[in-house]
C-alpha cells in the first residue's frame, strides 16, 4: 500500500477495496467532485480527477490502466491520452494536468481525502 500522496485531514470512505478490481478505475462522487479511483495490481491506489480535460467528459475512472517505463498510468477511454496516477500529469502533452487525491486504505476501506 501507498503512503497517502499528501498530508489530508478529511478522510472519507469511499469503497471497500475488493469493489475496484485490480488494474482497473471506479468512479466515486466526493463532496460534489467526480473522483476516478484506481486499482493497480493487488494493492497500490490512486485518485484522481475523473474530468479529461481532452474530451471534456467525465470518463478517466473508465480508462486502461497500465505502467509506462514503471510508472503507473491510466489511458483515457475516448482519445487515448496517458496520465501519470501519481502526479497527474498528461504523458502526451505536458502542459496538461489533472488534480490528484490522498488516498488510503484501512482496515478494507477505501479512503480519498479531497483536502
Amino acid at each position: 500500500m501507498q503512503p497517502s500522496q499528501s498530508i489530508a485531514t478529511n478522510w472519507l470512505t469511499v469503497c471497500d477495496l475488493e469493489d475496484i478490481l485490480p488494474n482497473t478505475g471506479v468512479c466515486a462522487l466526493v463532496e460534489g467532485q467526480q473522483v476516478a479511483i484506481f486499482r493497480a495490481g493487488q494493492d497500490a491506489l490512486y485518485a484522481i480527477d475523473n474530468y479529461d480535460p481532452f474530451s471534456k467528459a467525465y470518463v478517466l475512472s473508465r480508462g486502461i490502466v497500465g505502467d509506462r517505463n514503471g510508472v503507473p498510468k491510466v489511458a483515457s477511454p475516448i482519445y487515448k491520452q496517458n496520465f501519470n496516477l501519481k502526479t497527474g500529469e498528461c504523458f502526451d502533452d505536458a502542459s496538461v494536468v489533472v488534480r490528484t487525491f490522498a488516498v488510503q486504505l484501512v482496515g478494507n476501506q477505501v479512503q480519498v481525502s479531497l483536502t
